[in-house]
């Protein structure tokens, strides 16, 4: 690392231009070529996934459509009084570029698609592509044309997963207000304006070069929608801190009067490696979701390792050779004036937390207590925990696609949002016949509001609409998908014909439930990859086991926040979020993000022990020693990362704010319970066993070196 160091700093103008170089030349080939990102649920395997494939045979398109839904304002008034206006919104809907068909209610096929009440109805809208390959300008061409029919006695809102995609900001409010807070607390962490800027620059200055990098990579990988934004999440977070470790080391060596090249050179040799460590744990975890074998996740899992990476190559090579741009600016004009007048001092000392880790080290048994009925509190709501894909109920009460959801659910049931799809390969017309008298017996099926035939163009194959009873995220609209191919389908066709539930419902339902199956094996490659990487890094077996614990509550803990705010809905309110149920896939991404996370703070506080325990072989000075030195840089990196996820709750998206809550509300319990109470005190009763290792595991395992002493010569 020293050597590394050493070319960075002296080489500064020439590590500059080739950070320039390659950020332009990417930025530049990103906005040539676009980008592609697409959520693509491929469940290979999935009856879901088949019903999707013989549908698009079927139709000849891919059967998602939205919603174009009309209602009387007035009292006694029907739909049908207003059948010319209806028409006229059909006629100029079906012109919009994008549009290959609209569904009108007064077509005798779609009359389904009439209220009971004859208040409410709705045009199905036939898109030529998915939504996330959409032009967004002729989506809001769609809003236009219909909302400017819209009068005093005709209300019109839309809704589906092509008009959602208008529910998105096209502008990431979260990341701005979370850089705003984390300069406020650098600047206030620091006293100096030039130290504050170099870790927000350079976390900008990767963010941006792998942002571009992954932009290119959704040509080659499936990456979600969502990417940018959760790139954006971890990249800040992570790249500051990282920058800050570093700068703070930079900091102390100046002002124990070492020159800026040696202070950069140390910094990077120390901190440097723990940062490349920290951020390789990361990296792990994030990997680790590939033993999922799910391509939704497989190309997050890599965007978002992708971004910690390039953080963390930026923080080892172009922070340092900022740092000797900056020169002796990176301190404060007094600590400048200070060092001048008064000479090098150590800055290093804390009384504060001197007499903070003196108190845990006197009381570890009831602050270890205080801890865990803390954190047991947060994890309850976690039991209740349901697994599914939030509905456009879960949208602002304000927009469009809330206003028609809610007037679907009044005018056809809440299934009417989420209609399942029953669709069989037919050999001959006797097959089609069977099928729609199964239709028929299930319209009477408790669960069930309705059935309609669906028409296809394709005469091997056939479609019947069914309407459940309740809404599409609820657990028992998922009960019954499992009792249609389990019990109820397999009776009435009594195998003459095979028969595959599908729709969007039933896609989202599958998904869960493979996320469901597989999240254990994920978890146990994690956490013993990680406790692999400790057990080398400290030569310990309990330290790995008690940061594998550590990182299972402060997930559970996390979870069980999200779960009270998102899915029995106490926020929202504050948050203009209706409730619902957690995303599926975020406890996979959650845990493999919180564990990468919480490892940092584990490295940084016990790497710093470990050097103690090395030099003294003194447990309790190891420990106090260890906390005193790493408290208050660990407690400024975590309020800055809870300072970066909270300000993506308030960013526009339900999924974004998920993980910002859930993340925040994890580096809260993280860095201010776990490391800074439990860990220590812990550690305080564990004794000198903290640091045995069998001697037939410590000879065959390779040395690593998290951080090296401050001599910079070592390397």
């Amino acid at each position: 690392m020293t050597t590394l160091a050493r070319w960075c700093v002296r080489h500064r103008l020439v590590v500059l231009a080739i950070w320039i170089a390659v950020f332009g030349s990417l930025l530049t080939l990103s906005i040539s070529l676009g980008t592609d990102y697409r959520d693509s649920f491929n469940l290979k395997g999935a009856e879901s996934a088949k019903a999707y494939e013989l549908l698009t045979r079927g139709t000849g398109q891919p059967p998602e459509t939205d919603s174009v839904v009309f209602h009387t304002r007035q009292p006694g008034d029907t739909i049908a009084a207003h059948a010319a206006d209806i028409a006229q919104v059909v006629a100029e809907l079906a012109q919009v570029p994008s549009v290959t068909g609209v569904d009108s209610p007064f077509d005798p096929s779609f009359a389904f698609q009439n209220s009971p009440t004859g208040t409410i109805a709705y045009a199905s809208i036939h898109f030529d592509n998915s939504p996330m390959k959409l032009d967004r300008k002729n989506i809001e061409l769609v809003v236009a044309t219909a909302k400017k029919h819209e009068s005093n006695s005709l209300q019109i809102e839309l809704g589906g997963r092509a008009i959602a995609m208008l529910n998105q900001p096209e502008t990431n409010v979260g990341e701005q207000i979370g850089i705003v807070a984390a300069a406020i607390i650098l600047l206030l962490a620091f006293g100096s304006f030039m130290a504050m800027l170099l870790p927000i620059g350079v976390a900008l200055f990767a963010l941006g070069t792998a942002g571009a990098l992954v932009g290119l990579m959704t040509h080659v990988l499936t990456i979600a929608t969502f990417a940018p934004q959760l790139g954006s999440l971890i990249g800040l977070g992570v790249g500051i801190d990282y920058a800050l470790f570093i700068v703070t080391r930079h900091r102390q060596g100046l002002l124990r009067g070492l020159d800026v090249d040696t202070a950069a050179t140390t910094a990077v040799n120390t901190s440097g490696r723990a940062v490349l460590f920290a951020g390789s744990t990361v990296c792990v975890a994030l990997l680790g979701m590939l033993v999922l074998r799910i391509s939704f996740l497989n190309g997050v899992a890599i965007a978002a390792s992708l971004t910690v990476l390039v953080t963390m190559v930026a923080a080892v090579t172009l922070l340092p050779a900022l740092l000797r741009l900056q020169g002796m600016r990176v301190l404060s004009r007094r600590q400048r004036r200070q060092l001048a007048e008064h000479g090098p001092r150590d800055d290093g000392h804390h009384p504060q937390w001197e007499r903070w880790s003196n108190f845990v080290a006197r009381r570890p048994v009831w602050l270890s207590i205080g801890a865990v009925a803390v954190v047991a509190v947060l994890i309850v709501p976690y039991f209740s925990l349901h697994l599914g894909n939030a509905d456009q109920g879960s949208d602002p009460p304000t927009s469009t696609t809330r206003k028609a959801y809610d007037l679907l659910s009044a005018g056809f049931g809440p299934g009417s949002n989420g209609p399942l799809q029953i669709v069989a390969e037919v050999a001959s017309p006797s097959d089609r016949a069977l099928l729609y008298r199964v239709g028929t017996t299930l319209a009477t099926t408790p669960g069930i509001a309705a059935v309609a035939p669906c028409p296809t163009a394709s005469t091997d194959v056939a479609c019947l609409i069914v309407i459940p009873t309740t809404s599409p995220s609820s657990v028992e609209t998922s009960q019954l998908i499992t009792n249609l191919r389990t019990s109820i389908l397999p009776t009435l066709t009594k195998g003459e014909i095979t028969t595959y539930v599908g729709g969007v419902t039933a896609i989202f339902d599958d998904f869960a439930e493979t996320i469901k199956q597989k999240l254990p094996l994920f978890i146990g490659v994690i956490v013993l990859l990680g406790c692999l990487l400790l057990l080398i890094a400290f030569r310990s077996l309990v330290i790995p086991l008690t940061a594998a614990v550590m990182n299972l509550l402060a997930a559970g803990a996390s979870f069980g926040f999200v779960v009270a705010i998102f899915q029995w809905g106490w926020g929202e309110s504050l948050l203009n979020v209706g409730k619902g149920p957690i995303e599926s896939f975020l406890p996979v991404m959650m845990v493999a993000i919180l564990f990468g996370l919480s490892m940092d703070y584990q490295v940084f506080l016990v790497s710093r022990m470990h050097e103690e325990w090395v030099h003294t072989k003194d447990n309790r000075l190891a420990v106090v020693r260890g906390q005193t030195d790493t408290g208050r840089v660990i407690t400024a990196a975590g309020l800055i990362m809870i300072s970066v996820f909270f300000a993506f709750v308030f960013g526009g998206q339900r999924v974004i704010a998920e993980f910002g809550m859930g993340l925040g509300i994890a580096v809260l319990i993280d860095a201010f319970l776990l490391r800074t109470i439990l860990v220590p005190a812990l550690m305080h009763l564990f004794g000198n066993a903290n640091w045995w290792l069998p001697a037939s595991i410590d000879r065959v395992m390779p040395h690593l070196a998290v951080e090296a002493p401050d001599d910079p010569t070592d390397s």
